[in-house]
């Protein structure tokens, strides 16, 4: 047969969107769409970016109560401390990030300054750490310490890249607990006072005021609850062990008073509650197999509804609010409650379809689960968090609402035993205590606590709407944005990565020309250009011909800078038909 090959060059080009898809056939599958994206997020500005990475929040371990391998049970943030609870004990420091770099050659004896976004919560005069180096202070103003000495208490003088955590050490809050596990949380104000109620699983829910004094709340009837919510003034706690089924609430105003005629007391449901979420003008109440929502303001009409029968939640801390919902991770994958046109009608869907085999294959270790969400990129992270596996092994899931719905993508490398997200003055803080006892924060840096992150994505197989016609490949014209000098390689691979097929070389991804951001600690001097184009276009003449092509695109083997993959062009001359 002759060959039939053209001439003429023929371009495929399409946009990075839609996200990892797992539930359909590589024929089918739209091009812009991923067979596998790990440690890429879908970016609400469009494409796929390599995530951040993260580092400790606070500089030191949170001290143990008997045991090394006690991991953190609560990490957040309130009133300008930091808090977690690891063991039977809740600890606070105050954190911030520098604004200037400190470089390793700085002399500081007694005069010198660290530049911060804040000092709040820190003392007039003390001691502060920045990575492995402690710094002494004699004075603070709002925004730097003053009479600063450097390399104290046996430590070395290093280089500290501005964003770098400036903590200080860990105070004990709260003691007498026992047995506690995995803590809930509830930030309110009842008489004009900002405080924040916690609840252990074991012991008496804890009040805490604005200066972080801790109060026991002394009804027995809710000692141990799982779960606390703050709903129309009222305070309500569920999970207590003796009654599964049943939440209580206080008197208005009031979280440490139960007086049955003064607007307190309990209700009833018929399944085991698994969480509790104010939402909107109402409560909602999560179950194993059903879920309710409870509404009216005061014990004198509230009354409670079923929203499903046929559905429950598996992991109560999966429940968040999250682009204008709430998203809960049921037995069949996360789900939504979403309001519709009719006033006070709920309807459930399921978002995580495209990736189902992942949820299905995690299921059973549901109940270590963690999740946060950042609501400046519209998204929710689920960590498949396990006792037993090492961090770089424990995988988890991102969910972006983009124009196009909700995309998904994998996580590898992030092992959160408990996770929190605080926005404060447009600051999002998205942070996780770890299983080796630190409190870290998300979004910083460009590995894990020093590991690098492995980023990978794969393309569907592209047949260019012919599996029988054989596809010379001349270029692909890769369009990316790059936030520093990255270390990625692009592959092209055949007729679905045969053996047999030829597999070109790695292509490197040229970053001499990246974009720099004015003000970013990514960019540096005589690495980036200022003032270029946003979304560079690298062509990169490739090798190889097939009936169907794939793209792959992975970080190298040193730490790389963030870039995003915006879309790519193939261009390729026709071959003879199979």
């Amino acid at each position: 047969m002759p060959d039939l090959e053209l001439q003429g060059v023929t371009p495929l080009s399409f946009n990075c969107e839609g996200g990892l898809v797992l539930n359909r056939s590589t024929f089918i599958m739209q091009p812009g769409q991923a067979l596998e994206l790990t440690n890429f997020e879908p970016d609400i500005g469009g494409g796929y970016k390599r995530i951040l990475g993260f580092r400790p929040l606070v500089n030191a371990v949170v001290p143990q109560t008997s045991d090394s391998t006690e991991k953190i049970l609560m990490s957040t943030k309130f009133n300008n401390f930091i808090l977690a609870a690891r063991g039977e004990k809740i600890f606070s420091s105050a954190s911030t990030e520098l604004t200037v770099q400190v470089n390793s050659t700085v002399a500081m004896t007694g005069s010198g300054v660290l530049s911060v976004g804040s000092t709040a919560s820190f003392g007039s005069s003390g001691t502060v750490q920045i990575n492995s180096e402690i710094f002494t202070y004699t004075g603070v103003t709002s925004n730097t310490f003053t009479g600063v000495t450097r390399a104290t208490s046996s430590t070395t003088a290093a280089t500290h890249l501005k964003v770098a955590a400036v903590s200080e050490t860990w105070t004990q809050r709260d003691t007498g607990r026992t047995n506690a596990d995995r803590y809930n949380f509830e930030r309110y104000n009842f008489d004009g006072g900002d405080k924040l109620i916690v609840v252990d699983q074991t012991n008496a829910p804890t009040i805490f005021n604005a200066s972080l004094s801790a109060t026991d709340v002394s009804e027995s009837s809710v000692a141990g609850a799982k779960h606390v919510a703050a709903f129309k003034n009222h305070m309500f706690y569920s999970g207590m062990s003796a009654t599964p089924q049943e939440i209580v609430f206080s008197v208005p105003f009031d979280e440490d008073n139960f007086t049955s005629g003064s607007g307190a007391g309990s209700i009833k449901v018929d399944d085991t509650i698994v969480g509790l979420k104010a939402f909107r003008s109402d409560l909602f109440i999560f179950c194993e197999n059903r879920i309710f929502k409870l509404g009216g303001s005061s014990s004198s009409d509230f009354a409670i509804t079923p929203v499903t029968r046929n559905i429950g939640c598996v992991n109560g801390f999966s429940i968040l609010e999250f682009a204008g919902d709430l998203v809960f991770l049921g037995p069949d994958g996360l789900r939504t409650i979403a309001g519709t046109a009719r006033i006070g009608d709920v309807e459930l869907g399921t978002i995580s379809v495209n990736v189902q085999q992942v949820f299905r294959d995690n299921l059973t270790d549901a109940a270590n689960f963690v999740s946060l969400v950042i609501p400046d990129k519209t998204q929710y992270r689920i960590f498949f968090s396990k006792d037993n596996i090492a961090e770089s092994s424990t995988i988890g899931s991102i969910c972006v609402m983009r124009g196009q719905g909700f995309e998904f993508s994998s996580l590898r490398g992030i092992r959160p035993s408990c996770a929190d997200t605080v926005v404060e003055a447009g600051d999002v803080i998205a942070m996780h205590g770890g299983f080796d006892g630190y409190v870290y924060r998300q979004e910083r840096g460009n590995t894990f606590n020093g590991e690098l992150i492995n980023a990978k994505y794969r393309s569907p197989d592209l047949n260019m709407g012919d599996p029988g016609v054989r596809k010379h490949m001349q270029r692909v014209n890769v369009n990316y944005a790059p936030e520093s000098t990255i270390d990625a390689d692009l592959f092209v691979r055949y007729d679905y990565e045969s053996q047999n097929a030829i597999r070109p070389a790695a292509y490197p991804l040229d970053s001499t020309n990246v974009v720099g951001i004015y003000g970013s600690a990514l960019s540096t001097y005589g690495n980036a250009v200022y003032g270029g184009p946003s979304q560079p276009i690298v062509r990169k003449a490739v090798e190889g011909s097939g009936f169907a092509v794939a793209l792959r695109v992975e970080d190298g083997a040193t730490a790389t800078a963030p870039y995003t993959l915006k879309g790519f062009q193939l261009e390729f001359q026709v071959g003879a038909r199979r």
